[in-house]
């Protein structure tokens, strides 16, 4: 077969085509059909079914994720009702207002208690933050070491939330009544109390 009977060829009698022709013809028209029906309905399906696959997966983590947290609900009910007894706890180690002046002489006695001698004790003006407010005080004292130590450890035992800030200690100071090196320390110690909802 050669290129002049393909020219020869009639679309009317198609049926009479040498066989070779038809198998070709027959070929690219179910090339052109499955290329079609690739292109107006399978195409648009797999990316629907890529959606679907990454949906799926993003819903498969988001599941797992919150049966974990359900297998942990106790746990986390648990958790949450300790912290919040460990805060009351906490916030009744803060003082209310009535309380402050209670808590002020506290820090002078544990002081005095373990032999200081107060050069300056000066109540700030208090310093509201997000639920407490905290009262600044200078102290200037003088003693030993020990005193000091006893002093701080003092503060540590007490009932209410007292800390220490900038400490500075200097030779000299007081009177040499007692035995030992006198020496003065400065800082800041600093006490809180609760917000009451009602007042600030």
């Amino acid at each position: 077969m050669d290129l002049n009977e393909l020219n020869e060829l009639d679309l009317n009698a198609i049926g009479e085509w040498p066989i070779p022709i038809k198998v070709v013809v027959i070929l690219i028209a179910s090339l052109a059909v499955a290329g079609a029906v690739y292109y107006f309905d399978t195409e648009e399906q797999l990316v629907r079914l890529e959606r679907a696959a990454t949906t799926e997966r993003d819903l498969r983590a988001s599941f797992e994720s919150k049966q974990r947290k359900a297998a942990n609900l106790d746990e986390y009910r648990q958790q949450v009702e300790e912290m919040t007894e460990s805060f009351g706890a906490m916030l009744r180690q803060l003082p209310n207002r009535t309380e402050v002046a209670s808590l002020l002489v506290d820090v002078s006695r544990t002081g005095l208690a373990a032999g200081l001698e107060f050069e300056l004790f000066q109540p700030g003006n208090e310093q509201i933050k997000d639920f407490y407010a905290e009262l600044p005080i200078q102290i200037r004292v003088t003693g030993t070491y020990p005193d000091f130590g006893r002093f701080v450890s003092g503060l540590a035992a007490l009932s209410r939330i007292v800390t220490v800030h900038d400490i500075r200690i200097t030779e000299g100071g007081g009177t040499r009544a007692r035995g030992g090196d006198r020496l003065t320390l400065e800082a800041s110690v600093k006490t809180y109390r609760y917000l009451d909802e009602d007042a600030s």
